[in-house]
């Protein structure tokens, strides 16, 4: 197969607002290293950590809500999820799938063509429990919003699936995120989750996730969304905030409350959890700062944890179920890459459903 030298790519220049996403049709191809494989996309998911890393809300200057514009101080040395510096310029996009086209020395050449969907996290090979030496692909090495990349071949996972590369897409970075939430919360069948912004990626993973372990699920999402977050199959759905949580709920009894929103609505989330019950959490779209009456946490017997580099197995476990059609996508729109700013605004807004994918 005779590849191209040069490539279109959506490039990052900078922390700052959307215009430091720059459109490039003469980008270096790149090469995959020994142990690499060089994936053609044909699909790349929007995330969260996208906006973040881009606008640098991950500095702890920075206590805002994510709002995906650029901030007045940004903290170099802390502003990706790892809390580390980022070099720029950086092509972002952590959700690929798409088609295995070259390899590395020390790479099978028989998985040239395969299908794959990427593991967005870079584990250092001969230590992988290690946290502190884990990367994040479209973060600290150069992800898919382009027509190739490449990643460790043990990052390429094959998937044997009818579903579209768009709808592919949607999985990796929100499901993984979601599953992981679910795993270190222990959520098993004789729970109740509770799950705030449960129209979003990560939201709507949790609540098919969470089926998928036999949980109750309660959804929270505006009333506009309801129908579409029913399609996901929460046993009951709320609106995105009610004045008064605890008469909303009725008598349901809330052993975990799995979040990626906080902000100002953050208490009363956990004011509502029975004794011995676990907060679950990965992110803070509406805000990382919030009110913790200590009272509450420790008089109830509250186990928090804190969820952001997945096990090993959750991404394995995802190709199974996905393959098994136990979960399914909820893509909500694709956008040719060109138009990366335009889908990032869209997806910023939250008026979507689900996910808003890139198609090279």
């Amino acid at each position: 197969m005779t590849l191209p030298d040069t490539m279109t790519a959506m490039v990052t220049m900078g922390h700052g607002d959307l215009d430091q996403m720059v459109l490039r049709t003469d980008w270096p191809r790149p090469d995959p290293a020994a142990g690499e494989v060089l994936i053609r996309v044909g699909a790349c998911g929007l995330n969260n950590t996208d906006v973040n890393t881009r606008s640098g809300w991950y500095s702890k200057t920075v206590t805002d809500a994510t709002t995906g514009g650029a901030f007045d101080e940004v903290g170099e040395e802390d502003p990706t999820w790892g809390g580390a510096p980022i070099t720029f310029p950086r092509i972002q996009g952590a959700d690929v799938c798409g088609e295995i086209v070259a390899v590395g020395a020390g790479v099978d050449a028989a998985r040239i063509g395969e299908r794959v969907i990427t593991d967005g996290w870079l584990r250092d090979e001969r230590d992988p429990d290690d946290m502190n030496k884990t990367r994040y692909f479209g973060s600290e090495r150069d992800g898919g919003f382009a027509e190739y990349t490449t990643t460790p071949a043990s990052n390429a996972l094959a998937v044997a699936s009818d579903l579209s590369d768009a709808e592919l897409a949607t999985f990796s970075c929100s499901y993984s995120t979601a599953e992981g939430m679910l795993t270190r919360a222990q959520v098993g069948a004789s729970d109740t989750v509770l799950v705030p912004g449960a129209s979003g990626g990560v939201g709507g993973a949790l609540v098919q996730l969470a089926k998928r372990r036999g949980a109750r699920v309660i959804a929270m999402a505006s009333d506009a969304k309801h129908k579409d977050v029913a399609t996901f199959g929460p046993d009951k759905l709320l609106p995105r905030a009610p004045e008064n949580l605890r008469a909303a709920l009725g008598d349901e009894k809330v052993t975990v409350v799995a979040d990626v929103v906080g902000g100002p609505y953050w208490p009363a989330l956990i004011d509502i959890l029975e004794r011995g019950g676990r907060y679950t959490c990965s992110g803070a779209i509406a805000g990382p700062m919030v009110e913790l009456d200590l009272r509450t946490f420790y008089l109830r017997d509250l186990t928090f944890t804190g969820s952001t580099v997945i096990t090993p197995e959750v991404m394995p476990n995802l190709i199974r179920y996905i393959e098994r059609g136990v979960i399914k996508p909820a893509l909500a729109a694709t956008y040719p890459l060109d138009r990366l700013r335009e889908a990032q605004a869209a997806f910023i807004a939250k008026t979507h459903t689900g996910n808003i994918v890139v198609c090279p």
